[in-house]
């Protein structure tokens, strides 16, 4: 099993990145042992489709789930399409978030929880 986390740092102790497409960064963590990798988002510049293409590249690396704060249309579409689990978090740290999902404290979504281009600032 591998979990994704959209994250603003490099680290555990990260604090979340509450946008999917546009995070700063990926923490692709084993929840069993707590190993992690993690991975600068290179679709946080695109002009368009940053959350197709963040989809694709967890897919890529055989992410089963991942944590963030939010997540636009194509981006749930392109997730679920890939089989990974979409789960959210108001905020708190990676290592939090782990622990949360763990603990069976977060909850699934199917859809997008916000408009197109949310994470530009566009609303």
């Amino acid at each position: 099993m591998r979990i994704a986390v959209t994250a603003q740092g490099v680290d555990l102790d990260s604090a979340m990145d509450l946008r999917f497409g546009r995070c700063r960064n990926f923490i692709i963590v084993d929840p069993e042992s707590d190993k992690f990798e993690a991975f600068s988002n290179e679709s946080v510049t695109a002009s368009g489709g940053a959350g197709t293409q963040s989809a694709q590249f967890l897919a890529n690396q055989g992410v089963d789930a991942v944590v963030t704060g939010n997540i636009g249309p194509n981006a749930s579409r392109a997730l679920e399409a890939a089989g990974i689990k979409v789960y959210t978090m108001a905020g708190g740290t990676v290592r939090d978030a782990l622990q949360a999902y763990k603990a069976g404290k977060l909850r699934t979504v199917s859809g997008a929880t916000v408009d197109s281009h949310h994470g530009m600032g566009r609303r």
